[in-house]
């Protein structure tokens, strides 16, 4: 009998299956992960479209005589 075997027998119907992060909710260690990276990377976007805005509002528009900053 092979190593794979063994373990599948000692394990029963858990062997294979991904760690849950809190038993009662349904998310893998993978999929929080995942979500995490996403979160992570909306909020460098978020982070440089606003400093996109803003050198825009401040410099570009006045620059081009678009609007007057007070």
């Amino acid at each position: 009998m092979g190593e794979a075997k063994r373990r599948q027998k000692s394990l029963g119907e858990e062997y294979g299956k991904e760690e849950r992060v809190v038993s009662w909710f349904p998310l893998t260690k993978t999929q929080a992960s995942d979500a995490y990276k996403l979160t992570t990377r909306g909020a460098w976007v978020g982070i440089i479209s606003l400093g996109i805005t803003w050198v825009i509002i401040r410099f570009v528009g006045p620059g081009f005589g678009w609007w007057e900053v007070n």
